[in-house]
C-alpha cells in the first residue's frame, strides 16, 4: 500500500492505534479516532495535557495502524512525522476533523467553547511510509 492509497483508507476507517516514543525509547500505544483534511493530511485532536502530545512534542515521529470498522480485514498503517498545532491556530482544523469524521455539529459554539475547555490540540501527520505491501 502506498501513501496515497493509505490516507484514501483513513478517509472511511477513522479508527486507529498512535505509535509515539516515552522518553525511555519505548512505545506509547494509544487508540485514537482519525481524519482526513482538505489537504490530504491526516489529522488527530487530542488534549494538550495528553501523553502522546508530550512524547510528540519531544520526538515527532509517529506511527499509526488504520483499522475498519471489523477490526480484522484490510488495515493501513503509516509512518511519518507529526506537527501539534495549538489554540487558537488549531480551531479551523479542529473543526475540519469533526466535519471529516462526523459531519456538521449541531451546536459549532459549543463545539467551539468544548475545545478551548479542553485545551485541544490538532496532530497532523507528514507521512513517510505506508504498508502493508504484502499481505500474510
Amino acid at each position: 500500500m502506498d501513501i496515497p492509497s493509505a490516507i484514501e483508507f483513513a478517509r472511511t476507517n477513522h479508527r486507529a492505534v498512535l505509535g509515539t516514543f516515552r522518553r525511555d525509547g519505548l512505545p506509547q500505544l494509544t487508540p485514537v479516532t482519525v481524519g482526513v483534511d482538505h489537504s490530504g493530511a491526516i489529522i488527530i485532536s487530542s488534549r494538550q495535557t495528553a501523553a502522546k502530545v508530550k512524547n510528540l512534542a519531544r520526538d515527532p515521529r509517529i506511527s499509526l495502524c488504520l483499522l475498519n470498522d471489523g477490526f480484522f480485514g484490510q488495515f493501513a498503517q503509516l509512518e511519518g512525522t507529526a506537527t501539534i498545532v495549538e489554540l487558537p491556530e488549531a480551531m479551523d482544523g479542529l473543526v475540519e476533523y469533526y466535519r471529516s469524521i462526523s459531519g456538521e455539529h449541531p451546536d459549532w459554539d459549543d463545539y467551539r467553547d468544548a475545545m478551548v475547555r479542553d485545551q485541544r490540540v490538532l496532530i497532523k501527520v507528514d507521512p513517510s511510509r505506508a504498508g502493508p505491501t504484502y499481505s500474510g
